[in-house]
């Protein structure tokens, strides 16, 4: 499934599926995305799925739509490629399809060129997750399940927690309430969790778990 990952000054700040033919992109609280920057226009741009295919079209922005550096009215985009809108950049990723035509059938009678490839061993999925130990939610635990989870209150600051190989990573996100990591603060950083870590923010105190 195509998505698109949405980061500013190498943030990530929210990944979307694209589950529709049409998906806009813009400032206004009814897009599907909404960027509330305002270098971005009301109705920026909108991302149109035939098929396989996704093209970005701009919708007569103020500032234009970027895709790799340069300025375009629409674009068919292909996997990696970064969409910029303002400061934001939205990196567009769609995995390969398996192409079963080429699939090799083996018939009765019939040798195998060569032996069957050994199955890999399965790679180990990273869990973790935040609980809350003082505030208006305490008590509360939040699975990181997503490549990136917000967490903090909108308008008065938020921090983004983002799921790596290896690692979970916080950084500061907006606003302008201190992001504090086991009593010091973080400022700019991308900072590693580790399990038992002491999270503050927004008035809230919680603890990063990680098994």
């Amino acid at each position: 499934m195509p998505r698109m990952v949405v980061s500013i000054d190498g943030v990530v700040i929210k990944e979307v599926p694209l589950t529709q033919e049409r998906t806009t992109v813009g400032r206004r609280p009814y897009n599907d995305v909404v960027i509330d920057n305002l270098a971005v226009s009301g109705e920026h741009a909108v991302l149109v799925m035939h098929g396989d295919e996704v093209q970005v079209h701009d919708l007569g922005s103020t500032n234009g739509t970027f895709v790799n550096g340069k300025v375009v009215r629409q674009q068919l985009l292909r996997n990696g490629d970064i969409v910029e809108m303002g400061k934001y950049r939205i990196r567009f990723l769609q995995e390969a399809r398996q192409d079963y035509e080429n699939t090799v059938l083996f018939e009765p009678g019939r040798p195998l060129a060569s032996p069957p490839a050994r199955l890999a061993a399965a790679p180990v999925v990273l869990s973790g997750s935040v609980r809350v130990l003082a505030g208006p939610a305490v008590g509360r635990e939040v699975a990181l399940t997503k490549v990136v989870t917000t967490i903090g209150k909108p308008g008065v600051a938020v921090a983004s927690i983002t799921r790596r190989h290896h690692s979970f990573v916080l950084a500061h996100v907006e606003g302008a309430d201190e992001l504090r990591l086991n009593g010091a603060p973080i400022g700019a950083e991308h900072v590693p969790l580790k399990n038992g870590d002491r999270i503050v923010l927004a008035g809230a105190e919680m603890e990063f778990l990680s098994a």
